[in-house]
């Protein structure tokens, strides 16, 4: 029997994919992040499926909880809020399971950043604007940030932003930015991306802090900074040229 990492999606439970509502519906045990699951996606599960609400276990609980279902015989679901491969805590889970001989496997789901990128109708990736994204977030009461890994330095590239847990220090964070981004730098916040009450801002790295504020949004919300938020004017994409020997070449990026 295997414990089967499933990215939940961003929070509309139609944002699975087909292969993680698939295995809900077969999985024996389900555990999900109570404070992030939707009510809907849990109803993908079978109605006699044991549902394991993690939002006040402890990592050690978790694990025994999913080792217990394996002794059982049971097929095991793990929903993960987004995806499985940032910010998922998914990686000290698999290190326990692998200690207790638990087989394991993974289902992308759909990343947070993803779905507020699209909402701003938004290619994150622009041709000779911005060819690079980086994923990271803010330091706070959560795990220490690796050495080098500050806003500071991925702010020198100048390349395009996504921060995930910053949007309570926003000005902090705005702050650490302006030596690198003029203040009219395009800057958006999404607040629970495709979810009840998603609430979308676009202003400036001048702007978007007391936007932000204005609004309200203090939770599960991305912040976005960076030219291609508001870029008009690029050159097309070498992909579908017409100058493109297509007879020679795999179809590529």
């Amino acid at each position: 029997m295997t414990v089967h990492f499933i990215g939940a999606g961003p929070g509309a439970a139609d944002l699975i994919t087909v292969r993680g509502r698939d295995l809900l519906g077969r999985c024996e045990t389900c555990l999900y992040p109570g404070s992030m699951t939707p009510t809907a996606l849990l109803e993908y599960c079978p109605d006699d499926a044991a549902l394991v609400d993690t939002a006040n276990l402890d990592l050690p609980a978790i694990v025994e909880r999913m080792v217990e279902a394996h002794g059982k015989g049971h097929e095991i679901a793990r929903l993960c809020s987004g995806d499985p491969s940032i910010y998922s805590a998914v990686a000290e889970q698999m290190r326990r399971l692998d200690a207790a001989g638990v087989p394991y496997d993974v289902t992308p789901g759909v990343p947070a950043f993803a779905a507020a990128a699209a909402l701003l109708n938004r290619e994150l990736t622009v041709p000779e604007v911005g060819q690079s994204l980086v994923i990271t977030r803010a330091q706070a009461r959560s795990t220490a940030m690796p050495p080098g890994e500050t806003l500071a330095n991925f702010a020198r590239t100048g390349t395009t932003l996504a921060l995930h847990l910053a949007i309570n220090r926003i000005e902090q964070v705005v702050d650490e930015l302006r030596p690198f981004y003029s203040d009219d730098c395009p800057a958006a916040v999404v607040a629970l991306a495709s979810q009840p009450g998603e609430q979308v801002l676009r202003g400036t790295l001048g702007t978007i802090a007391a936007q932000s504020r204005a609004a309200g949004i203090s939770r599960a919300a991305m912040i976005f900074v960076g030219e291609v938020l508001a870029a008009e004017g690029f050159p097309d994409s070498f992909l579908y040229s017409a100058t493109r020997d297509r007879a020679n070449q795999p179809e590529s990026l």
